[in-house]
């Protein structure tokens, strides 16, 4: 097994661990189908999440042409032999998919597939989907099966700390703060150490010198993961408190997200007049937001934030001097969907000037 001629696994850990930040749930799910049909030289891959009632919610693939998905329709509920992988969590491996007892068939348009690999997306007792590969000429092998297992093991982090991310940004009420701050420590801590056990129990069966490096070079940027997924659940702790003193809430958020890339930052705080609770805790999450975004993605020398609390209402400004970005042209991910979202439901209205190597700068305005 080369694993020198794809990505790096750890790649797909950068996607899913951040947890702080941006978080967009497609995203890794796309990631890791495309990355695992590159490893294993299948020609299609899918994985689909599993919702509360035993079907799929989510469900993407790679392989496909965009005309050749919509060609094919809806995608599936979990029905035959996907059916049956989601009813029994354990790993299928086939030479010809259309020879399995649970075969039902492909839908009009469908491209023809024989060889299936099936891995499922577990941690614990807990099942969150499963991860398919189709068409790999020759077959699958017992190799190709322990990789996927790898990158399912990491998708299933990803599903966990998503979903979570997504409740926190739903349930932005101060009062549940603490509450969804546990759940958070509680449950993504201990999947994203689950996930760095499952890892480096792969590395301890293989005998691939290559393929162990890059299991633990994986495994440590997990760590890396929990280290930012703490200092988030401080964040939101902190938030419920700083209507008592903004500045100083605003400024040691601000720090531990700069702290370790030696980015210089200057804090402006003007507060003429008290901010509602409400408001600042808008404010400071999308603070908050445009600042992970700018130094995951900006690689900024320097940041200025500017926080102004009027008679009128409340606003404030984060602009880098990073690579900055052509917003006509790139794809807004759910960190800068999150801030917009934040922003109308508040009342009021985010703004984004930027430009392809000329940094960034994002400004909000709410209600007081």
């Amino acid at each position: 097994m080369d694993l020198t001629r794809t990505p790096r696994i750890a790649g797909l850990i950068e996607a899913a661990a951040a947890v702080a930040g941006e978080l967009d749930l497609k995203g890794v799910l796309r990631t890791t189908a495309a990355m695992a049909r590159e490893t294993t030289g299948a020609r299609y891959a899918a994985l689909g999440v599993i919702g509360e009632y035993g079907t799929l919610v989510d469900f993407v693939t790679s392989g496909l042409t965009e005309d050749e998905a919509k060609a094919i329709g809806r995608p599936p509920v979990g029905a035959g032999v996907l059916g049956a992988l989601m009813k029994n969590p354990a790993s299928v491996r086939l030479d010809d998919v259309t020879k399995h007892e649970a075969y039902v068939g492909v839908p009009p348009n469908h491209p023809p597939m024989t060889s299936f690999l099936g891995v499922p997306i577990q941690l614990g007792a807990r099942i969150f989907g499963n991860l398919y590969l189709a068409d790999k000429e020759g077959g699958f092998t017992e190799e190709d099966e322990m990789t996927v297992k790898a990158l399912a093991a990491i998708a299933g982090g990803a599903v966990t700390s998503a979903r979570l991310h997504e409740r926190v940004t739903r349930l932005a009420v101060i009062e549940d703060r603490e509450r969804i701050a546990r759940d958070l420590h509680d449950a993504v801590i201990q999947d994203l150490f689950a996930v760095g056990l499952s890892l480096q129990s792969l590395m301890m069966t293989s005998s691939d010198q290559d393929f162990v490096t890059k299991m633990d070079d994986a495994s440590e940027r997990i760590d890396n993961a929990i280290s930012a997924l703490r200092a988030f659940i401080f964040d939101l702790r902190s938030l419920a408190s700083a209507v008592s003193n903004p500045e100083l809430t605003l400024k040691r958020m601000v720090s531990r997200l700069t702290a370790q890339r030696g980015v210089d930052v200057h804090c402006d705080v003007d507060i003429r007049r008290t901010p509602r609770a409400e408001a600042l805790d808008d404010v400071l999450f999308i603070i908050r937001e445009a600042v992970s975004n700018a130094v995951r993605h900006g690689d900024p020398g320097h940041i200025d934030v500017r926080l102004v609390s009027r008679e009128e209402g409340i606003s404030a400004e984060v602009t880098d001097d990073g690579q900055g970005f052509d917003p006509d042209a790139t794809p807004m991910g759910m960190g800068i969907e999150n801030m917009k979202a934040r922003a109308e439901m508040a009342g009021g209205k985010l703004s984004i000037t930027a430009a392809a190597g000329n940094g960034a700068s994002i400004s909000v305005d709410l209600p007081s």
